[in-house]
């Protein structure tokens, strides 16, 4: 906490409008006002106002399309590491979206939370149009702390914001990886001290500092209150229990709600498809166009939910030359239109016993993964059955009751309109059977930023706290190969912030200088199966339905025994694990020493979710069968060159099939032990060609894909100096090993490896290479076909590379039939809609796979079965119409695919979003994902 604060700052970071508040600290804390900061920016070219809120839009301009002029602030602009030098912010930005496609980012706080993308990679605007350069989520949510703290400090030069007392709100419902990005973005922006706060409680302090002389008498027949703060991207539900003891005021926050991506946006999209459908046109708009459209059915729903509201509002779009609807036209949206919507599919009025619904919904745009069900009413029903035990003992009810809140507080743009709040407080009044109390909340886009102040004044004494502690409960996942997995308590919701809970009663053994993995679990359930209460340190059954698995924990425990290092020995240590949520609102996760208290390792947690084989409290047992086989593999890549009989190696699979039984059915865990042993003796590969085979195959299977356990990254740094070493046994046979080794692991490989793989293997993926005798044979020797499939697996490449691939290799398919099969097999995986690993920032953009179509569509998919499964690879539906190919292009492909037998889940794959299945997995990617590792897109 900087000590020469002499203000407190509140920012809410929002999705749709980022605001700011500020008190003077000052020894009459309590009594000093609360205000809103206003906000430079431009507004239009060359005109800068100070506005309250500042839209959480950036426009990246072209070049010379704006004079630097007209770009120009108050202040010397410094962009953070990573922008762009020159971004339009604010509301010429959200207003440029309106006239300008394929150049705005929005919804940068959703991207932020998104864990299906790389948050660190420059992938924003995800609808940006052809040269439009990019920033990640975390640049752009740091560019508005960034543009903050630039305006703050141009008003008050000798008070800088980054050395006031700031408080940035974030959803209740973010994850831990969500929160420190968000920790990520400030520091990037010149904020490294800042504390974060959940922004319903913010709501909750707002509403106390406005009513501290009146709270006691309002309160006290509200036992339960409901906050509902539907913002532009979020629904955040919490429940706030009120007390009296000793006539003094206790509120608590004893629920919090998961993470719902349903808010105005929703609202604006479902608008935006209506307007799309009613300009009549016979094919859908682009990603581009939908954005500028939305930017538009936004202002609309605005102006038709107001209590003046007209009876309609025009929609117009632009055009942009022949492309886009032929030019400029308007449609009409009625106010009954936007009530339809809004109300009635956002928020009906529907039962308390009304479940979301969990399908696959049509709502999914721009990559971000939209709840399936829009009715906000009945997630608010979902979350109020999920804490009925703490409800009922806040409002002193029995177990037959059902505990309805009795009091309401609504937050965020939604609740701007009256029609809206009206009908949650008829929802609620509905479920309760009595008239719900509404808490005033007389400004829902500016609430949170002064309630961040409002808690920094709690911080300091001067205002009531509100109790609670972590929204949530942290566990262990114990899983168990043959019986029910289990998790154990690290740190039990309600736990206050700097508490250390130390789990005495368990011990853990780990090897020092290797890497070891803690996957947790949350949940913020407050008893589970058997009504046991959610208590430190203690063991439950693993229930999908209550737990949400996190990012796993990571960390390498460094070892000072130098002695021990140098002479390649384990050196294993007993800990135990110790918790606490720090200030900041974070998890911190400490392995101490059982033997001295003072050594500690800090745990931090791995932002990439990869699914794997969780930490259990003593090394796991090693079934007998495949402890033989591990045995086997040390004794035939051991450092004793007569340990084995040369007939052990040339019956190597034999051997471990009768052990562990078929290979394609041993578990993932089987897979990566034998990796492991594998590994210990990777120098011992070259000692004959039969060894350097074997190992090649068998370490490549089993590290395939390369990535799905937690350690796999350690194991990647482990094996990528072989790569330098090449082989020692060049063969036809050899090589084909080689590459297939690499291919099978490269979804581990970062780009820049991929870049050096690729760099190498390209002089003979060039069509040229055949035209030179000397040159095919040495293609043909090098392994051709391994190289092919090599290439088309690297799916962190530029896009630049993976275009210029897949137009070689669908010129080889059209040209040759030598190795056809293998280059339509691999165009499909380059030009996919949908990769396997790689992030969907570098999928090959439509328009290029829609100009190459044509050419599989004339090619015979009877005789050339892979051209067909080509065609479905590129034409595969994705549910983002960035990504997806245009309707009529589907079209085509549908009605070929019917001419031709194929299988039906060919035909789905393109007519529907659907997961592959394992068959078609298999063939997509060369290979079968080990059992028990599952991909979800």
């Amino acid at each position: 906490m900087a000590t020469t604060a002499q203000f407190l700052v509140g920012i809410d970071l929002g999705t749709t409008n980022t605001v700011v508040a500020y008190c003077e600290l000052t020894d009459n804390l309590a009594q000093q006002s609360v205000e809103i900061f206003p906000i430079d920016q431009l507004i239009g070219p060359g005109e800068v106002a100070r506005k309250p809120l500042l839209p959480s839009f950036r426009y990246h301009p072209a070049e010379q399309q704006f004079a630097a002029t007209d770009m120009g602030l108050p202040w010397d602009n410094h962009s953070v590491d990573g922008d762009l030098p020159h971004v339009i912010l604010g509301e010429w930005a959200r207003e440029l979206g309106t006239r300008v496609e394929g150049r705005q980012v929005s919804s940068a706080k959703s991207w932020l939370s998104h864990t299906g993308v790389d948050r660190t990679q420059p992938i924003l605007p995800w609808a940006g149009t052809s040269g439009v350069e990019k920033v990640s989520p975390i640049v752009a949510s740091a560019s508005y702390l960034n543009h903050i703290r630039q305006a703050w400090n141009y008003h008050h030069p000798n008070q800088p914001l980054e050395q006031q007392e700031v408080v940035v709100t974030v959803p209740a419902s973010f994850d831990e990886s969500a929160r420190k990005f968000t920790l990520q973005a400030a520091a990037l922006a010149g904020l490294h001290n800042i504390v974060l706060l959940e922004e319903p409680q913010a709501v909750v302090y707002d509403w106390y500092a406005r009513h501290q002389e009146t709270a006691h008498e309002e309160l006290n027949t509200i036992p339960l209150i409901l906050v509902c703060d539907v913002g532009g991207g979020t629904t955040d539900l919490s429940l706030i229990s009120t007390t009296f003891n000793d006539e003094q005021l206790a509120l608590n926050r004893i629920g919090v709600g998961d993470h719902l991506m349903l808010g105005g946006d929703n609202v604006d999209l479902a608008l935006a498809h209506l307007a799309e459908q009613r300009f009549g046109e016979q094919t859908t708009l682009n990603a581009a166009s939908l954005t500028k459209l939305i930017q538009q059915t936004r202002k609309a729903k605005e102006t038709l939910l107001a209590d003046d509201a007209p009876e309609q509002a025009k929609i117009t779009l632009l055009g942009s030359g022949s492309r886009l609807l032929g030019g400029t036209k308007s449609i009409g949206l009625s106010r009954d239109d936007v009530h339809n919507i809004a109300l009635d599919g956002f928020f009906p009025m529907s039962a308390l016993t009304d479940t979301p619904d969990s399908r696959r919904s049509a709502m999914v745009e721009f990559g971000l993964p939209y709840v399936a069900d829009p009715a906000v009413s009945k997630h608010i029903a979902a979350f109020i059955h999920q804490h009925q035990s703490v409800a009922r003992d806040a409002m002193q009810l029995s177990d037959e009751d059902i505990a309805v809140p009795v009091g309401l507080l609504l937050n965020g743009g939604a609740f701007n309109s009256r029609l809206i709040t009206d009908r949650m407080t008829q929802l609620m009044d509905s479920w309760g059977g009595k008239p719900v109390t509404l808490l005033d909340n007389p400004s829902p886009d500016c609430s949170v930023a002064l309630g961040a102040v409002a808690y920094g004044k709690a911080r300091r004494g001067a205002q009531l706290t509100i109790g609670g502690g972590a929204a949530r409960s942290y566990f262990l996942h114990l899983p168990h190969k043959k019986s029910t997995s289990q998790a154990l308590c690290l740190l039990a919701k309600g736990t206050e912030e700097g508490q250390e809970i130390r789990l005495t009663s368990r011990r853990f053994s780990l090897t020092l200088d290797e890497p070891v993995r803690f996957n947790l679990l949350t949940s913020t359930h407050e008893r589970m199966s058997n009504n046991q209460p959610v208590q430190n340190g203690a063991l439950f059954n693993v229930d999908p339905d209550k737990f949400t698995p996190l990012p796993p924990y990571i960390t390498t425990l460094k070892s000072n025994d130098v002695q021990a290092l140098k002479a390649n020995q384990k050196h294993r240590v007993e800990v135990q694990l110790a918790c606490q949520l720090t200030e900041v609102g974070t998890l911190k996760m400490e392995c101490v020493s059982s033997n001295d208290d003072r050594q500690r390792w800090e745990v931090e947690f791995a932002v990439r979710g990869e699914d794997g084989v969780s930490l259990d409290e003593e090394s796991s047992s090693i079934p007998s069968n495949e402890q033989s086989a591990m045995d086997l593999l040390s004794k035939v890549y051991s450092g004793n060159k007569s340990s084995t009989d040369p007939k052990t190696i040339k019956t190597l699979n034999k051997t471990l099939e009768k052990r562990l039984g078929k290979r394609e059915k041993w578990e993932f865990i089987t897979l990566r032990r034998l990796f492991d042993t594998l590994l210990t003796g990777r120098k011992r590969r070259r000692r004959s060609e039969l060894h350097e085979q074997h190992w090649l195959r068998l370490a490549g299977y089993t590290l395939r894909p390369g990535f799905g356990d937690s350690t796999d990254g350690w194991r990647i740094e482990q094996i990528w100096p072989l790569y330098q070493q090449g082989i020692q046994f060049p063969s036809h046979s050899t090589w084909s090993d080689w590459w297939t080794f690499w291919r099978r692991v490269s979804g581990g490989l970062n780009q820049e490896q991929q870049e050096t793989l690729l760099g190498d293997i390209a002089k003979y993926l060039h069509p040229g290479a055949a035209r030179n005798t000397k040159n095919s044979k040495e293609t043909q020797d090098k392994g051709y076909e391994a190289m092919v499939r090599l290439a088309a697996s690297l799916e962190h490449l530029d896009v630049e590379d993976k275009t210029l691939l897949a137009t070689w290799f669908l010129n080889k398919a059209l040209k040759n039939t030598q190795f056809r099969p293998e280059h339509w097999w691999a165009l499909g995986r380059i030009a996919t809609r949908v990769p396997l690993y790689g992030s969907a920032h570098n999928v090959v953009p439509r328009e290029q796979v829609q100009q190459w179509l044509p050419k599989l569509l004339e090619q015979d998919w009877q005789q050339d079965t892979m051209a067909a499964f080509a065609a479905v690879m590129m034409c595969r539906k994705s549910g983002d119409r960035t990504l997806d190919i245009s309707d009529d292009v589907r079209q085509q492909v549908l009605k070929k695919l019917n001419e031709n037998k194929v299988p039906d889940s060919w035909y789905e794959l393109v007519n529907s979003q659907t997961a592959l299945s394992e068959r078609e997995s298999q063939r997509a990617y060369g290979d079968a994902l080990p059992t028990g590792l599952f991909l979800i897109n």
